[in-house]
């Protein structure tokens, strides 16, 4: 007897009816750029449609994004480079640009959920996630993890429901969650960046940020592109170490690390769909050579395809109009 698979994809209702993932709404996590002033919105020319904006309209923006339902966001500080150090002093400042975003966001706001991002990068004048050693060039691992811990207590004492340590040091995610219940932030989340590669999709973000570094690669803290077995490694680490959420990053180029994770923790899974990997599609969009709202579409389910709960995505109030429709 010949076998016909194809029976059941012969009309929309009944593909509907046996379709194994679904991306939804409540899926989508969105990332946005802060700068300090008023009525500020510059545009990332390397990001089409992504902005960097003031606290006021980072405000309205939020809004928006939660009439949508979207229930959580990102946020990420440029700032002026006169403000950068090589300890990055001012991510412990109580009055700083992004602690500020922070309260102001959750007062206009306080449904939407808030997550951080703990590294030096956006704070250091060296352009790297951890401190410095100005002879060597070494990424001092154990002196950075005391500024990481008390970033962590400033941004949750603006507000913040989810800390984000993206910076890949060794026993971080321990640290920051003593840190954390030491100063009665208990009940404050942390979204490790358990996987975070070493990677050529980050140009954009950087971009964004000003955040490249001065000299020198991330590659002795950022994991090798080649690997899959030290993700679960790390996977075990943060899980043992307190984390709440796992995190891979980039997205698309690692959908067999996603898959991996998810076999190997019974933690929640969050991927990031970076700037690059966005880029790229509204650069072929652009050009007519695809079509943009369809490969996002697919791109973001193959996300959860892999094993994903929820998406770190430029493309967050796009595809949240798309859905609601």
């Amino acid at each position: 007897m010949l076998s016909r698979p194809r029976r059941n994809r012969v009309n929309n209702s009944l593909r509907s009816l046996i379709k194994e993932n679904e991306l939804t709404i409540n899926d989508l996590i969105a990332p946005l750029f802060i700068v300090d002033g008023k009525d500020e919105l510059i545009p990332v020319d390397s990001m089409p449609g992504q902005f960097r904006y003031s606290i006021d309209l980072l405000v309205e923006k939020v809004k928006t994004l939660s009439s949508l339902g979207i229930k959580c966001v990102s946020l990420f500080p440029a700032l002026d480079d006169s403000l950068k150090d090589p300890n990055g002093s001012e991510s412990l400042n109580p009055d700083g640009l992004f602690q500020r975003a922070i309260k102001e966001v959750k007062n206009a706001c306080p449904e939407m959920l808030v997550m951080t991002d703990v590294a030096l990068d956006p704070y250091s004048s060296d352009g790297h996630d951890g401190i410095v050693n100005p002879d060597t060039g070494e990424i001092l691992n154990d002196q950075t993890l005391d500024v990481l811990a008390n970033m962590a207590i400033n941004q949750a004492n603006a507000g913040a429901d989810i800390i984000g340590p993206s910076d890949m040091m060794d026993g971080r995610v321990a640290f920051i969650r003593k840190a954390l219940d030491e100063s009665n932030h208990r009940n404050v989340g942390i979204m490790s960046y358990t996987a975070k590669y070493c990677s050529a999709f980050y140009g954009p973000f950087r971009d964004a940020l000003d955040s490249a570094p001065k000299s020198g690669d991330k590659k002795t803290y950022q994991m090798d592109f080649a690997n899959t077995r030290e993700a679960i490694r790390e996977t075990k680490l943060d899980e043992a170490e307190g984390a709440d959420i796992l995190m891979v990053k980039p997205g698309l180029p690692y959908l067999d690390v996603v898959k991996t994770m998810r076999e190997n923790t019974t933690l929640p899974i969050a991927v990031y769909n970076v700037s690059g990997e966005y880029a790229m599609v509204k650069a072929a969009d652009e050009k007519g050579w695809v079509d943009g709202e369809a490969v996002m579409m697919e791109m973001l389910t193959s996300f959860k395809r892999a094993g994903a709960d929820m998406i770190l995505t430029y493309f967050s109030e796009e595809a949240a109009r798309l859905l609601q429709k």
